[in-house]
């Protein structure tokens, strides 16, 4: 079993544990999920050689059933063709723009709100384009269970300026890529979205 087997199938174990948390009211039955909930954050922490109470700490109790984290991140293509990223404080490498979805705001407004924060283009939501699971993907292993929603924008109006948490933000050309962080998009990706913008694919992938 690979690494991301072993991950995915962790991440499973927990899942089950807390869906079980949630819905049972047996003392018995919740005595089993702890357990296994406890078995798990075990397992993880020993991939991740992380300590047990960090992990534990990491994870808030689950109230509900539990369900993957959405990633919303815009393609924004210039008129040379060239993709707009915005680079990483965390680890001074460059992505897309986007992040996390928020609640209260449309996917859409997140990604345009994204886009405005973190490069200071005003932009414009094209279509969806695709719809990533990212363990699907050669992302680096993480705790969390996530699908990604990839937009493709348009550039509107505004002026090149990175947000306060990021170092830079710029446009570059698919044979000229700055080092990229993989935690958020990958290449192949890149390579892909670029393609179903450019062949004009208008059904969306979806994993």
């Amino acid at each position: 079993m690979t690494l991301e087997e072993q991950l995915n199938a962790i991440k499973r174990l927990k899942a089950i544990a807390d869906t079980g948390l949630v819905y049972s009211d047996v003392p018995y039955d919740i005595e089993r999920y702890e357990e296994l909930k406890d078995i798990s954050l075990k397992l993880l922490a020993h991939l991740a050689n992380e300590s047990f109470s960090k992990l534990d700490s990491f994870f808030l109790p689950q109230l509900d059933y539990p369900t993957p984290k959405v990633d919303v991140r815009g393609l924004v293509i210039n008129e040379k063709d060239e993709i707009l990223m915005a680079q990483e404080s965390v680890d001074n490498k460059w992505t897309i723009p986007g992040g996390w979805a928020d609640i209260g705001n449309t996917p859409k407004e997140v990604v345009l709100k994204e886009i405005k924060e973190e490069t200071g283009i005003d932009a414009e939501v094209v279509r969806l384009i695709a719809i990533y699971d990212k363990q699907r993907h050669k992302h680096p292993a993480e705790p969390y269970y996530i699908y990604k929603l990839m937009f493709f924008c348009r550039a509107i109006s505004g002026e090149l300026q990175p947000g306060f948490d990021m170092k830079g933000a710029g446009y570059f050309a698919l044979d000229t890529l700055p080092e990229l962080s993989e935690e958020r998009i990958l290449e192949s990706q890149l390579k892909h979205l670029f393609h179903l913008v450019k062949q004009d694919i208008q059904e969306v992938y979806v994993d």
